[in-house]
């Protein structure tokens, strides 16, 4: 047999050191000024995987798209072929004071890579060349990558980009290196994800501000007829009020109430809100938070009444409800529940789907050997309250490929927020897991053209 783990650690320091050359890179997507750093992550990834023994390597883009690497080397004669996912893009960093190192500096504390991306999902990219080089010769699947350069930004282009290059695309098993593990030491396989919509609420009550000592009273300002129409989206336990949505119940698993308040950093005092099991309520349901207000600042309001006002929230929807039908109940209820008369203006965004996998295959039975055997422990099968909807479009293009959502992250790796880190030990295993898994593919008889 051969000694998979050994190989694994072998090839590490040099995919630890590529890892960090990624790091550096400030590949935000969702700023224009950073386009050059996109075109370079793309660019460093592209020779990386050349130097991990892939001859065919393109990027390529769609009209309007950031650049992606799409690259294939050819396995046996009838081997399965495994299409291996992540993105170089990342989040933008934030508020800089509240990062405790620079966010382009990879730098280790207590056995974690600090940095942005270090996670999510450059060390998606990682896991993938960790698996290639230590395979080497013995890969026996055809592999295909594909790694994204705009996932960050809601993956715009993706479907044109799939519809563009399907026939390249085309897989067996698709692994999409994005997700997060149940903790650190604890594979997770992410089998749900969360859909939803966004959603601009402007309110109006005045033409122009007036003086709030004269018209106060029976003159109502934007501001609170903003703050009394966010109030109506939840009831008093804390459950999405809007009409028509569902939720899906999912098993609490061994999560605790107080595991989830360390997780999240819930203050002391602050009740956790809704009904229903815990893991339920995070990914089986509907959730709406408000994520922005435009409004004076506190420090320089002047005495008036407030004219107008908005806010940004967000839905997000259990699998099995439609997220147009959301979108359109959210919208309905911010216009019919605005109070007073106000004025209101609601701009949707785009809905994303939810998705839930089919977990009966061969591939995920293949995925539970080969994690369980990496890491020491069984695997567990979660769901993600976050929306991916990329996710969707490959279960859309390639209804009959087995999807597999598996990933590097844990509860404290704080992805898109400040002081984003990989858990080093953890990162080791999931590569030992996905060399395992592909080796297990390879090894399935019959397993080509299933499904």
């Amino acid at each position: 047999m051969t000694d998979w783990a050994a190989r694994v650690a072998r090839v590490l320091p040099s995919v630890r050191a590529d890892l960090e050359r990624l790091v550096r890179i400030p590949s935000v997507s969702a700023d224009p000024a950073a386009s050059a750093a996109v075109r370079e992550s793309a660019d460093l990834v592209a020779a990386l995987i050349r130097a991990s023994g892939v001859d065919e390597v393109e990027i390529l883009s769609v009209a309007g798209g950031q650049p992606a690497v799409l690259a294939h080397r050819p396995g046996p004669p009838g081997a399965p072929v495994v299409l291996l996912y992540a993105h170089h893009d990342v989040q933008p960093v934030g508020e800089r004071a509240d990062w405790l190192s620079e966010p382009f500096e990879p730098v280790e504390r207590e056995g974690r890579l600090y940095g942005r991306g270090a996670a999510d999902d450059k060390a998606g990219v990682a896991l993938h060349l960790a698996a290639l080089r230590a395979l080497g010769d013995d890969l026996g699947v055809g592999v295909t990558l594909l790694i994204e350069g705009e996932e960050e930004t809601g993956s715009p282009t993706l479907s044109a980009f799939l519809e563009a290059y399907a026939d390249r695309l085309a897989a067996d098993v698709i692994v999409l290196a994005d997700s997060t593990n149940w903790r650190i030491g604890v594979p997770a396989l992410t089998t749900s994800l969360r859909g939803g919509t966004n959603a601009v609420i402007e309110v109006r009550t005045l033409q122009h501000a007036v003086h709030n000592g004269m018209y106060g009273g029976p003159v109502p300002d934007a501001l609170t007829v903003l703050a009394r129409l966010l109030a109506t989206l939840h009831d008093e336990a804390g459950d999405v009020a809007v009409a028509g949505l569902s939720r899906r119940s999912f098993d609490d698993l061994d999560l605790t109430e107080e595991r989830l308040r360390a997780d999240s950093g819930v203050c002391e005092g602050v009740t956790l809100i809704g009904s229903g099991s815990l893991t339920s309520r995070m990914w089986g349901g509907p959730a709406i938070s408000v994520i922005g207000i435009d409004a004076p600042p506190v420090d320089s309001a002047p005495m008036t009444l407030v004219p107008s006002a908005r806010a940004k929230v967000t839905l997000r929807i259990g699998p099995g409800d439609d997220p147009d039908a959301a979108r359109a109940a959210l919208v309905a209820h911010l216009e019919s529940h605005t109070p007073w008369g106000a004025q209101v203006n609601v701009t949707a965004g785009r809905a994303v789907r939810p998705f839930a996998a089919d977990t009966r295959g061969p591939a995920y039975a293949a995925a539970r050997a080969a994690f369980a055997e990496a890491y020491g422990t069984a695997v567990v099968e979660i769901g993600v309250g976050g929306s991916i909807d990329f996710i969707a479009s490959f279960a859309t293009a390639y209804p009959a490929a087995e999807i597999l959502i598996t990933g590097v992250e844990d509860p404290d790796t704080r992805a898109h927020g400040a002081n984003e880190s990989l858990q080093l030990a953890d990162f080791e295993r999931a590569c030992r897991a996905e060399v395992l898994l592909l080796v297990r593919l390879a090894d399935l008889a019959g397993f080509h053209g299933f499904g």
